[in-house]
């Protein structure tokens, strides 16, 4: 296997920017989120409503950015979106009113959608360049991202900073830095068959283009059951994100400094995940990877729910986070690759009903914490592994073959 060229060290850079950029944008405004509802004067249903408008936003835009990418380049959408996602940000933390506050969630939502198809679209591009597994890496710096984006908005928050100040300040920063992406992204258009440069066994000839494009009988049954697994890899993300703290400090008594840690957890081990990912990737293939990962999961919060304690259900969190770490860029990957789809139509269609799973799973999880408590509504994290331990057979196992 030959070395990646300058262009596509360079151009995997830039996906790295992209993917970091795209962490860091929201999470400058999530710290905001209490002075904004304060300061808007509105109730938690009206807040909840609200809120609920980013996601509701990512899945009515998120089908469009297959097109946008086959007729404008996924480099270009990725950083078009990106500019977007910083003014929808902006003038959701600038809002006078619940109705531009939510308005405005919704245009963030719908376009922080459309960049993460793009930008995957182009880290996958990146990624067959290689000839390796490079994805899993831009996901871990996604979450690098989030948390500087976090930490800024703390800052800036110390500081004493306006919210108008604070998110023109990121918005800029970050939007320049998508800009400067863009000229180091590869060029040509998306469905190129080989990269310029490549040695010949590399490029992909035209029978397998052919065979790649020519629908299969299994095509939808695999296409959904990609779904399923990045819905698991998402449900898994929401338990930690919304009921964490939640069941901690609720229902295990936990202090408040404590309660915060599950969380912490989650991300803290998903982002090591997502760091050895691509080596375990290339070693034992997607296949064995996820079912591992499921199983992880699985067991590490069954066992926490089954025998409550504040230490356990850290550990539990934390052994769920590293489980699900390369679920979703798995599910990406596999839908990209599958026959029958245009360039970009997988993926659009994987990331679009994923953030079902963020839209429904607060609910879900909340009808049936109402109906008997929040310990069994947190069942459905071990479930997601399970059913991930079904389904991964989809995925592709090892590949075999000389170095």
């Amino acid at each position: 296997m030959r070395p990646p060229a300058p262009a596509e060290r360079q151009a995997r850079t830039a996906v790295a920017v992209l993917f970091f950029t795209n962490g860091a944008l929201f999470a400058n405004l999530l710290p905001r989120f209490p002075q904004i509802k304060a300061d808007l004067g509105i109730g938690n249903a009206a807040y909840g409503l609200a809120v609920a408008a980013f996601p509701a936003g990512a899945i009515a835009a998120g089908l469009a950015a297959g097109v946008l990418i086959r007729r404008l380049g996924s480099g270009r959408v990725a950083v078009a979106g990106t500019l977007l996602t910083a003014v929808g940000v902006l003038v959701a933390g600038t809002a006078g009113s619940v109705v531009l506050f939510a308005t405005a969630l919704f245009l963030a939502g719908a376009m922080d959608a459309i960049t993460d198809v793009a930008q995957n679209a182009h880290g996958l591009r990146v990624q067959r360049r290689y000839g390796r597994s490079i994805i899993n890496s831009f996901h871990a710096i996604w979450s690098i991202g989030a948390v500087v984006g976090g930490s800024m908005a703390a800052g800036a928050i110390a500081l004493g900073l306006s919210r108008g100040q604070h998110l023109l300040i990121s918005g800029v920063l970050f939007g320049i830095a998508a800009c400067v992406a863009l000229r180091f992204c590869l060029t040509g258009p998306d469905t190129e068959p080989a990269a310029e440069g490549t040695d010949s066994e590399d490029r992909e000839s035209e029978p397998r283009r052919q065979e790649r494009m020519t629908a299969r009988p299994r095509t939808p049954y695999v296409l959904a059951a990609l779904v399923l697994i990045a819905a698991a890899g998402a449900l898994v993300e929401d338990a930690g994100n919304s009921w964490a703290a939640l069941y901690l400090s609720e229902s295990l008594r936990a202090p408040g400094a404590l309660a915060a840690s599950g969380y912490i957890a989650l991300v803290g081990a998903q982002f090591v995940g997502r760091m050895i990912g691509d080596r375990l990737v290339d070693r034992f293939g997607q296949r064995t990877v996820a079912r591992s990962g499921g199983l992880i999961a699985a067991v590490g919060m069954g066992l926490a729910l089954a025998v409550p304690t504040a230490s356990g259900t850290i550990l539990g969190f934390a052994a769920a986070g590293f489980g699900v770490a390369t679920l979703v860029p798995a599910a990406m990957h596999e839908a990209d690759e599958l026959p029958g789809l245009k360039p970009g139509s997988g993926l659009t269609i994987v990331s679009w009903l994923m953030r079902l799973g963020f839209l429904l799973s607060p609910p879900v999880v909340g009808l049936v914490a109402d109906a008997t408590s929040l310990r069994v509504g947190l069942l459905v994290v071990p479930a997601a592994g399970l059913l991930v331990i079904l389904l991964s057979g989809v995925l592709q196992p090892r590949r075999r073959g000389p170095a």
